[in-house]
């Protein structure tokens, strides 16, 4: 019998493979944990979810200091230090990658810092010049910036989110490339804190993935803020000038050049994948996205997969939930267990936040699947207008027949919470009679909910 120096080796020591890594140490395998970053921590702790929502709730503030007097509070010249501003985030990002570093030192686990490649199905070279074998391997390598698409942006040259959440000075003007979720709450931030922004987007809304209606008040509320939006365009080229910064597009058979101290490319994320010689070990890719099954297993049997290098949503809660599956069936083959998309969550942190669970109209439409929608706008909501949080709506999706909340959306103030409360409701199959007959406190911006359930609970019967 073959005997390997560990029985799981993890690759990736960011939310993903330390789920795997805790799920298979726990139960007394043999683990290492190969992590080749400069950095410990993932995306979502050092350069993702955690900075940029530090940001962007400082750009809130600041935005909700200078418009005081909406509510009769005088606050003078609102201003800002920008330097305070990154020095509180870069703390906050410490503390949290400290404790991930800190666990994944714990002792649970062999903790490598290396690069790792596959020679074969069951060996990785390190790029210390040392192999290791494992029975099983769990590969979570995340994502890295997507390529730009013209070479004339590399000699214009730009900064990713990568740069961006690191910045020592605010641009005075900025161009920025992309428009989804890390396209947009950058924009919100960089303009919340003085700067002049483009936002130029290749198809013809913003925030694609989610319904037309919510992207456009996003749109209307950045046009609001001062955030020159241009979308339906194609990239022609770039240039440097001087200080200066050019990108040139055709939109509706025009071609338009706008200028800025800096570009901010913001076109998506790729797997990381291209380095690990997967060819070797046998497992398939589809334009560098590891290949699995719902148990998250890759086409080489022993071994499995988690987090952005396989999708196919680049999620952290989602990330972690497919580390603890494939740990899960590495100890279990028997007795597997698989990914349940049906509660699939997405939020946008710009204001109004966007966010939705399960199906939009959009996906249902894709996917022949028959629904009931209504929705209830924030500017007629008793909480909402207190607030002076007016833009946006909150949506719900229902099967037609009967009644069970297949899809929920929240475009408004606390969206990504507000969420929350659908997913509870489908995460039980309640429908929306369930949810219009269910106490809501008043005033509160969560009873808004009952008001598309019992509009959908009348037309349903």
């Amino acid at each position: 019998m073959q005997t390997f120096d560990f029985d799981v080796a993890v690759l990736g020591g960011g939310s993903g493979g330390y789920a795997a890594a805790r799920t298979v140490a726990g139960a007394g395998l043999k683990t290492a944990v190969i992590e080749g970053g400069r950095e410990v921590g993932g995306l979502c702790i050092l350069r993702g979810c955690m900075p940029t929502k530090a940001l962007l709730y400082a750009a809130e503030v600041r935005h909700l200091a200078e418009h005081a007097r909406t509510w009769g509070i005088k606050t003078g010249k609102v201003g800002f230090d920008f330097k305070a501003v990154m020095a509180r985030k870069s703390a906050q990002i410490a503390d949290f990658a400290g404790y991930r570093e800190r666990q994944l030192n714990s002792g649970k686990f062999k903790f490598i810092r290396a690069q790792a490649t596959f020679l074969n199905r069951h060996t990785v070279r390190l790029d210390n010049g040392k192999t290791l074998t494992a029975k099983h391997f769990v590969i979570a390598t995340g994502s890295r910036i997507a390529p730009a698409p013209l070479s004339a942006l590399n000699e214009a040259g730009f900064i990713t989110s990568d740069e961006a959440v690191g910045l020592k000075r605010l641009p005075k003007s900025l161009i920025i490339l992309g428009g989804g979720a890390i396209a947009c709450e950058f924009a919100q931030f960089f303009a919340r804190f003085g700067v002049k922004v483009t936002l130029i987007q290749r198809s013809e809304r913003i925030l694609r993935e989610f319904d037309a209606d919510a992207g456009a008040v996003v749109e209307t509320v950045f046009r609001r803020e001062g955030v020159e939006v241009y979308t339906g365009t194609t990239l022609l080229d770039a240039q440097r000038q001087g200080k200066r910064k050019t990108v040139r597009f055709e939109q509706k058979g025009k071609t338009v050049s706008v200028s800025a101290e800096e570009i901010l490319f913001a076109l998506g994320r790729v797997p990381n994948t291209a380095s690990l010689g997967l060819e070797n070990a046998g497992v398939k890719t589809e334009h560098g996205r590891i290949v699995a099954n719902a148990g998250m297993q890759t086409s080489a049997a022993h071994i499995f997969t988690a987090g952005d290098c396989a999708g196919p949503h680049e999620i952290v809660h989602l990330a972690v939930t497919q580390g603890e599956v494939a740990g899960h069936n590495i100890l279990k083959p028997k007795a597997r267990r698989e990914m349940d998309y049906r509660l699939l969550i997405s939020v946008v942190f710009t204001d109004p936040q966007v966010a939705f669970v399960g199906l939009t109209e959009k996906a249902a439409a894709a996917q022949k699947i028959p629904f009931r929608a209504a929705s209830y706008p924030f500017n007629d909501h008793g909480k909402s207008l207190l607030m002076e949080a007016k833009d946006g709506f909150v949506k719900l999706l229902a099967n037609p027949k009967t009644g069970e909340i297949i899809g929920g959306e929240c475009v408004g103030p606390s969206g990504g919470e507000l969420i929350h409360e659908i997913v509870a409701a489908m995460a039980k199959r309640m429908t929306v009679r369930e949810l219009a007959a269910m106490p809501h406190y008043h005033p509160t911006l969560a009873e808004i909910w009952t008001y598309p359930a019992e509009e959908l609970a009348d037309q349903i019967g």
